[in-house]
């Protein structure tokens, strides 16, 4: 479980997360909407120990995001969008045992779990290739794989299909759906309304670093009179009235 409690980021003069509280289950895909800027990314860089925050404080299964870092860093796995920052000259298989060994696996379990992972994300044809000739779906599959190399309880999306094809986000889809079944604990982030409303249970909408609504979608459509989850988000946001 995920417990946010006034958690605050600022830089310099400039804050990006003003005192934001919310929690996600086990087993709960939790949508964090927002415009570019509205502060999602840096809460999801913060909860992933990336950046500390100024102020508040939050909880990881348990574990206190503050004072225990490194125990949080076990609990989580991290699939961000765009540049999936993998290594060009390893393969497949060197880079998912990378990540593997910076996340202190027994190394008799690694390429059991690699294994494993290969079969399950339909990778066993380039495991052992040099990424730098993968296209952008493959690459984004070593990512998975290496996001969840240690087996981790939460899940922290950041627009993961951003720049994907059809069916290279039908993949991402498909793992957060096998993430929820699991009972995993997942936020994702998406600028694209058909993916909430396809995955998540339950949305938490920022703007400019504050919290406007939280609640399921039917939820809110309710709330706000109004059956189209993306009329709501740009009436909260401002775009529409």
């Amino acid at each position: 479980m995920i417990i946010v409690k006034n958690l605050r980021k600022r830089f310099k003069d400039f804050e990006a997360v003003k005192g934001i509280s919310f929690e996600a289950k086990e087993g709960e895909v939790l949508g964090l909407l927002g415009e570019n800027g509205a502060g999602k990314t840096t809460t999801l860089r913060i909860l992933a120990t990336m950046l500390k925050p100024t102020d508040g404080d939050a909880q990881i299964n348990g574990y206190d995001l503050l004072k225990e870092p490194e125990k949080v860093r076990a609990e989580i796995g991290i699939l961000f969008g765009g540049e999936v920052g993998i290594y060009d000259r390893l393969t497949a298989r060197e880079n998912i045992r990378y990540f593997a060994e910076l996340n202190n696996m027994k190394k008799s379990d690694i390429e059991k779990r690699i294994d494993e992972l290969s079969n399950m994300l339909d990778m066993n044809e380039y495991i052992d290739k040099r990424v730098a000739k993968f296209s952008r779906g493959m690459k984004q599959k070593v990512s998975i794989a290496r996001a969840i190399v240690h087996d981790p309880k939460v899940m922290l999306f950041d627009e993961p299909t951003s720049g994907l094809d059809v069916t290279a986000t039908r993949v991402v889809h498909d793992f957060i759906q096998t993430c929820r079944a699991e009972g995993k604990v997942i936020i994702f982030s998406s600028h694209t309304m058909s993916e909430v409303e396809k995955l998540c249970d339950r949305v938490v909408i920022i703007n400019k670093g504050e919290i406007v609504a939280n609640g399921t979608i039917p939820e809110l459509e309710k709330h706000f009179n109004n059956d189209n989850l993306e009329e709501v988000f740009m009436r909260l946001v401002g775009g529409a009235q």
